[in-house]
């Protein structure tokens, strides 16, 4: 099994392209079920999640090929099977996202219960709470959902009970050929739902309100084919970002969306970082000075993301000051705590939800284990402002969201290696 192998202690500098967003990619590849003619997905990431998904595609019967540059182009003219297997979906949970497409194009699908990191609590009640309200039958048993619509789902008023991404992303793609206008309330916000919007739109869907909290979608006959470029993968881009930070580095990233960053840039900037934007590009300059402690507390988009947590608190580790972090997403997201106390953090948790972090001068290498996609990816920071050698195991959670992580950071004047 792969580990990471990393000399700390070198500030990093340059400058490094930013790859396409996985939390967009999987949903669009998904919502290429929707129509019979090709699609073509550019800038998707070469990850391991995304090819996850292009095998669970191949499996259902869609031609799928690629090119050089990691074009996908894909043809769901007729599936063979409208089963997706426990064998794929148990290993990444946005699997569940070919739910709605095949119901609303097929009228049947069965998909194996999702699976994915292991950070709390994701139920998928309200991706089926949303398709019973446009008509379909939901079974429940041996661990897949088995949904029916002989006569084709129907528009309807969805009222989500909590804020889901994954719920949102469904419920849209089902309703683009539901009859009727279906509206989702207490949609999720996040830029990734706004480009699987466009996306949509691309394919023929009447598709408004993407991005706030009431998305509208006028049900068609049928969509067309069409070509889409993945948006820039936000998360990737803040990780980055604090990698300088930690190091008290200078960097500048290109291709990527200033925009969809706000809560990220706004917490780098309290904690001492010269950032600058353009219309495509961010640059960070710490002035070879530590950062300083800020608190977090994760919300909803536009609120600071979840998925940065992590990597915030290995900022706030070696930062000065003391820092609370409140989790306020999943129960479970707090499994690198443990981790980065092995390198010299001083770490508290009071309950599930609430770390403190009291910022330490140094970090010291020790061998440490990835317990999750985020959480793996904020070992690697802590690792990167450590003394010595950290040996990270595990990192296939790593693959799974960061692309060639070891050549960026390579550019950049990072000391790591992939060793077995």
């Amino acid at each position: 099994m792969d580990k990471l192998s990393i000399d700390g202690g070198f500030r990093l500098e340059g400058q490094i392209r930013i790859s396409g967003a996985k939390n967009s990619a999987l949903p669009i590849l998904a919502g290429s079920l929707l129509t019979a003619e090709p699609v073509i997905i550019s800038n998707a990431p070469h990850l391991h999640d995304v090819t996850t998904m292009i095998e669970l595609l191949a499996c259902l019967g869609v031609g799928v090929s690629l090119d050089e540059r990691m074009n996908v182009e894909i043809s769901a003219h007729h599936l063979n099977d409208l089963c997706a297997p426990y064998s794929l979906v148990k290993t990444m949970r946005a699997s569940f996202l070919v739910l709605g497409p095949m119901l609303a194009r097929y009228g049947e699908a069965e998909v194996s219960l999702p699976g994915g990191c292991a950070i709390g609590s994701r139920p998928v009640d309200q991706h089926l709470k949303g398709l019973e309200c446009m008509g379909a039958e939901i079974e429940v048993s041996d661990g897949y959902v088995r949904a029916r619509a002989p006569k084709g789902l129907v528009g309807n008023d969805i009222y989500m009970d909590v804020v889901t991404v994954g719920g949102t992303e469904n419920l849209m793609m089902a309703a683009t050929l539901a009859k009727g206008v279906t509206k989702i309330h207490n949609a999720a916000c996040e830029p990734e739902i706004i480009d699987l919007g466009e996306f949509l739109r691309t394919l023929g869907a009447k598709v408004t309100g993407h991005g706030s909290p009431t998305i509208t979608i006028e049900g068609v006959e049928k969509l067309h084919g069409g070509s889409y470029r993945v948006m820039p993968d936000r998360v990737e881009a803040g990780t980055y970002l604090i990698a300088a930070a930690v190091t008290a580095g200078k960097i500048r990233l290109r291709d990527v969306e200033p925009d969809t960053l706000g809560a990220v840039l706004d917490k780098l900037v309290q904690a001492g970082a010269d950032i600058e934007v353009g219309e495509d590009w961010i640059s960070l300059d710490m002035h070879g000075k530590r950062p300083k402690a800020v608190d977090i507390e994760t919300a909803p988009y536009p609120g600071f993301p979840t998925d940065m947590q992590a990597q915030f608190m290995a900022l706030n580790v070696v930062a000065e000051g003391t820092s609370t972090i409140h989790e306020k997403i999943f129960e479970n997201r707090f499994m690198h705590v443990h981790e980065m106390n092995r390198l010299g953090a001083n770490i508290e948790l009071h309950g599930v939800s609430m770390a403190v972090v009291h910022g330490v001068e140094k970090l010291r290498a020790a061998p440490v284990m990835a317990t999750d996609l985020r959480a793996s990816s904020s070992l690697v920071l802590a690792a990167l402002a450590a003394e010595g050698t950290t040996v990270i195991d595990r990192i296939y959670h790593i693959d799974r969201g960061y692309e060639t992580i070891e050549e960026k950071l390579q550019q950049l004047g990072a000391q790591v290696r992939r060793v077995s």
